[in-house]
């Protein structure tokens, strides 16, 4: 794992399952709401991306353009911290292999930001 020590780390993580968003409050004061479409479409883990070579430290681009759903797949029922450095999302069919960074979460909020510019 490549460590980040500059970037901010979560401060406070909640989820509005009736707005279907994520929101993450960051030590540096931005805060990022996450679909859960998009986390879900942006899942790291091997499966979802397609086996081991293809996982990378930070989202690609593909995660904005693979059309948003709302069904069981993207139905978050829960958040597990794994260590100091990452959760893992559980969604209603079952998924839940993903572990999302810090570093990847906030890179995926940095993309986003900047497509909404």
């Amino acid at each position: 794992m490549t460590k980040h020590p500059d970037e901010p780390k979560p401060v406070d993580i909640s989820a509005k399952r009736e707005q279907s968003r994520m929101t993450i409050k960051w030590s540096n004061g931005e805060e990022s709401t996450f679909p859960f479409d998009l986390l879900r479409n942006s899942c790291p883990c091997a499966e979802c991306r397609g086996g081991h070579a293809n996982m990378k430290s930070e989202p690609d681009d593909s995660m904005f353009m693979i059309p948003l759903m709302d069904a069981k797949a993207t139905q978050l029922t829960g958040i597990k911290p794994v260590g100091g450095y990452a959760v893992s999302l559980e969604w209603a069919d079952g998924h839940s292999h993903g572990i999302y960074t810090w570093h990847y979460l906030y890179s995926l909020h940095l993309q986003q930001e900047s497509k909404q510019q």
